[in-house]
């Protein structure tokens, strides 16, 4: 029996890949990996992937796991991606090759992801970094013009604090909010997707998408990529906002549509914006986002990149799904069950391992 042939478009670690030889896999390794997503672009993932039984790995920049990627092998069983998003996996043409694709529902990093989604609405509204620079280059004492936002609800004289809306309450969502609630702000959400029961276990209100937009002080983006949400937020959303509005995504770039985000910071439709994903990425050089100062606050895809975190658990459990699949066994994490019969017919029960 020949060695099934897995190919890792973009390796994590040493350990998953030492498990897949031990378990008698002949592996192809990509150039990309989790510290730089860039690499081997779609055509040479295409002539990588001929003859494999099996893809697997991190997020990938630049290049796209598309139908002619698929198609480079006809005995391909599995798409394991170590991370939750499979946005650069083409699933309709995966699905409809009766290909299974699976992912990590549940990354050690979602908590950073969240925490840093605080941090960055802090420093855009307590104007952080201007009274570093202020301070530092000698500027006069207490200037007014540095005055922040205060976050909180003071009952006592009627203020009412901010609005924080958050479009997904998921993992990260519901962190957010349940790091908030002690701040006695407003929290609403929009999820068409959660059950009114987390709501009311979260203490956040749900609203309609639009609703949202106009009633929060701050946006913040928590969702995976789809077709649904592909460009949810732009023109039209961009000005339902309040015009000191700020706008946080640390979800995913494509989510949002840049140009016409860039023309509601450059117009002033709304107040600002903090951004950790892009839709091209690396973010250009030429970026019109580079060149707005203070206006924006940037990072590099970073949120999840915390001590203590990482993507192990991901690892782990794309591993196991591949030497699963292999085995002709269904594995746990799948992505597209509606693959799943015409799977079964193709590998069900037929190991190569």
């Amino acid at each position: 029996m020949p060695n099934p042939k897995v190919f890792i478009f973009a390796p994590a670690d040493t350990e998953s890949l030492k498990e897949l030889e031990d378990a008698g896999c002949s592996l192809v390794l990509g150039s990309a990996n989790w510290s730089d997503p860039t690499g081997d672009t779609t055509e040479k993932l295409a002539e990588m992937a001929s003859g494999a039984d099996a893809l697997a790995g991190t997020s990938i920049k630049g290049a796209y796991i598309s139908k002619d990627v698929l198609q480079a092998s006809e005995g391909l069983r599995i798409i394991a991606k170590y991370t939750v998003g499979v946005d650069e996996v083409d699933v309709d043409a995966a699905t409809a090759l009766g290909i299974l694709v699976t992912h990590a529902p549940t990354e050690a990093n979602w908590g950073g992801v969240a925490e840093t989604m605080v941090t960055k609405m802090l420093t855009l509204l307590k104007n952080t970094r201007q009274r570093d620079r202020h301070m530092k280059t000698g500027g006069a004492w207490r200037d007014l013009s540095l005055t922040g936002t205060h976050v909180g609800t003071r009952e006592e004289d009627g203020y009412e604090g901010i609005v924080i809306g958050l479009i997904g309450l998921g993992r990260i969502g519901g962190r957010v909010s349940k790091l908030m609630a002690p701040w006695g702000m407003r929290i609403v959400a929009y999820d068409p997707y959660v059950a009114e029961e987390r709501f009311r276990e979260l203490g956040v209100e749900r609203l309609g998408l639009d609703d949202l937009l106009k009633q929060s002080d701050v946006v913040s983006l928590h969702v995976v990529l789809t077709k649904e949400t592909h460009h949810m937020i732009g023109a039209r959303g961009f000005g339902l906002m309040k015009p000191n509005a700020i706008f946080i995504n640390t979800s995913r770039g494509p989510a949002v549509d840049e140009p016409a985000l860039v023309k509601a910071l450059q117009d002033g439709v709304i107040g600002g914006a903090a951004l950790d994903v892009f839709e091209t990425e690396p973010l250009p050089m030429d970026s019109p986002l580079r060149d707005l100062g203070d206006n924006v606050l940037l990072s590099p895809h970073m949120s999840s990149h915390n001590f203590g975190a990482g993507l192990t658990p991901g690892i782990k459990w794309g591993t196991a799904d591949i030497l699963h699949a292999l085995r002709g066994e269904e594995p746990e994490h799948i992505y597209n069950p509606e693959a799943l019969p015409q799977w079964r017919e193709r590998f069900a029960g037929r190991s190569l391992i």
